[in-house]
């Protein structure tokens, strides 16, 4: 039995087709979780739209975890209060 040592510009070349590779993968895993959240999105887009009003809840939702978050306060036209309560079918 010898023992071959390869050129290290073998070695080199090796590498970055090894290293070519893992980043293939890694784009290929990166597009499949972009394709999963676009789906997702859609889904969440056609069940928003058929429900009226459900988009201001959400955003007020969204509203509320912002300020819970940064330990703010969030004031609202008085509009947007009975609007809110109209959709939610709450009286005031």
């Amino acid at each position: 039995m010898k023992n071959i040592d390869r050129p290290a510009e073998m070695q080199r070349a090796m590498a970055k087709q090894a290293e070519a590779e893992r980043e293939r993968r890694a784009k290929v895993i990166h597009a499949g979780g972009e394709l999963q959240a676009s789906v997702k999105l859609a889904e969440t887009a056609d069940t928003l739209s058929k429900t009226p009003g459900v988009l201001h809840l959400r955003t007020l939702q969204a509203m509320a975890e912002m300020a819970t978050e940064k330990n703010s306060t969030i004031l609202f036209p008085y509009e947007l209060a009975s609007l809110v309560s109209e959709v939610t079918g709450n009286s005031q």
